[in-house]
């Protein structure tokens, strides 16, 4: 495999589980109790470079080709809860108030949309590459 086709495909496995989360987020929207009797928490994907930076420094320029990404984590959004004043909700407190994650349907939307253009790329991209590598072995056949 290419080294364009290990960073596609690293991309991919990123914005694939990017959109997991999201679709997570999403199906808890409204859930005021988990297992351990918590709000659910929204989450949120961290990705970053497969290579730190401290390595591709000490290259020091001996390769220009870029490393793939790579799920780094899953972490809770700081914050992440809202009170809503719901007294007939069988969660609700004895003052009346339910603790919801607070997640905007609108903005979980966004970054899936954001997401799944991002791996569409990838996709594209990987389609080319094989593309290419078909058209080289054509040609080398050719001749």
């Amino acid at each position: 495999m290419s080294d364009a086709m290990a960073i596609s495909r690293s991309g991919l496995d990123v914005e694939w589980q990017r959109l997991q989360v999201i679709a997570q987020n999403l199906a808890n929207m409204d859930t005021s109790r988990t297992a351990s009797g918590d709000p659910y928490r929204p989450m949120r994907l961290v990705s970053g470079p497969d290579q730190s930076f401290a390595a591709a420094l000490a290259q020091k320029g001996a390769s220009d080709v870029p490393a793939a990404v790579r799920v780094m984590g899953v972490e809770a959004i700081p914050g992440g809860v809202k009170r809503v004043y719901d007294p007939s909700d069988p969660a609700a407190g004895a003052d009346g108030f339910v603790s919801l994650p607070d997640i905007d349907q609108a903005s979980e939307m966004t970054l899936m949309i954001r997401a799944s253009r991002s791996y569409e790329a990838n996709l594209t991209a990987l389609a080319i590459e094989r593309q290419m590598f078909s058209r080289a072995l054509d040609l080398g056949h050719a001749s």
